[in-house]
């Protein structure tokens, strides 16, 4: 979301200096050129809130802008061009600094809201039940972004890394998607965002034996935040040679061929270096690691912070 508003900013930071320098040349005098400009400038301005709308609508939450969102939103568009228009037939010369102070506008505003969400601080509504009962569907909370480290945009390492990440923390990842084609737990996961905890860490042994989690050859106590819905077990009897398995599991296109025997029965597996093993803590209802693989350091955003929504769920999370 961060990199789309610093996209938007840029747009808008442009358009502005353009019909700055259109100004000062007096080819904006011309009303036709005013009528072109101003139809320009809306259009634009309609297509990123778009594009802004529709990342939200399918950032983990559903598959896209709903089309009567799309139609209203075309709509507005439709009306401002109209009222530009009419504006300028009557020569009313504001149409001009009106829309050039709401260019001016979106790009501060755009600018300032990126560098804020992409530093510090990031917005995440709860999509689904999979974090249950530590987090709910609907759930709104705010995510600590700079805790493990510093990142410059569209780098993928940080420049500088402060507290590192830990078993039991709650994070906030993109999907290991590295195309839409990539289908895991029944769609398409590509470009979504996920929360979910770290269980296991670079370098450790993960197995799950009749629901219960080894790490290392070691059995977990378990823990108040799990829950188990299901007390059917999902056993197989596949036998898949351990290095075909890590493969598999790495690659991750392990789902495909043990399904949700995985969700009871799964492993062991050695967690990569620079990859995480996250688990829901709604252990028998959770897309997680066990089915799509590891999560790489590079994709997690940060940490779950503040659950500020609703008003009687508010806390620190932990």
């Amino acid at each position: 979301m961060e990199q789309t508003l610093l996209i938007t900013g840029i747009f808008a930071f442009i358009f502005a200096k353009i019909s700055i320098y259109l100004k000062n040349k007096k080819k904006l005098d011309n009303k036709n050129n005013l009528k072109i400009w101003a139809f320009a400038g809306i259009t634009l301005a309609g297509i990123l809130a778009y594009y802004i709308f529709n990342f939200m609508a399918t950032n983990g939450v559903s598959g896209g802008l709903p089309i009567k969102h799309t139609i209203f939103l075309c709509a507005i568009v439709l009306g401002l061009i109209y009222w530009s228009y009419s504006q300028i037939k009557k020569g009313n010369k504001k149409v001009y600094s009106t829309i050039l102070d709401w260019a001016e506008t979106i790009y501060f505003a755009a600018f300032f809201a990126s560098i804020v969400m992409f530093f510090f601080v990031q917005a995440f509504k709860i999509p689904s039940g999979s974090m249950r009962n530590t987090l709910l569907e609907g759930d709104n909370l705010f995510v600590n972004k700079i805790v493990y480290g510093f990142r410059l945009p569209f780098m993928k390492d940080k420049l500088v890394e402060f507290k590192p990440i830990k078993r039991g923390d709650i994070i906030i990842f993109k999907f290991p998607a590295e195309n839409k084609q990539q289908i895991n737990c029944g769609e398409s996961q590509y470009g979504r965002d996920f929360v979910k905890r770290v269980i296991g860490l670079p370098g450790d042994k993960v197995e799950l034996r009749n629901k219960q989690l080894y790490i290392n050859d070691e059995l977990m106590p378990t823990q108040d935040y799990e829950v188990y819905d299901d007390h059917l077990r999902e056993e197989y009897m596949v036998n898949i040679p351990q290095e075909e398995y890590q493969k598999m599991w790495e690659s991750r296109t392990l789902e495909h061929t043990l399904g949700l025997y995985l969700r009871d029965y799964f492993g062991p597996v050695i967690v990569p270096q620079g990859q995480y093993f996250a688990m829901g803590d709604n252990r028998d209802f959770s897309c997680d690691s066990r089915f799509w693989g590891p999560v790489p350091k590079e994709n997690i955003k940060g940490k779950a912070w503040l659950l500020h929504w609703p008003l009687n769920r508010i806390r620190f999370i932990k």
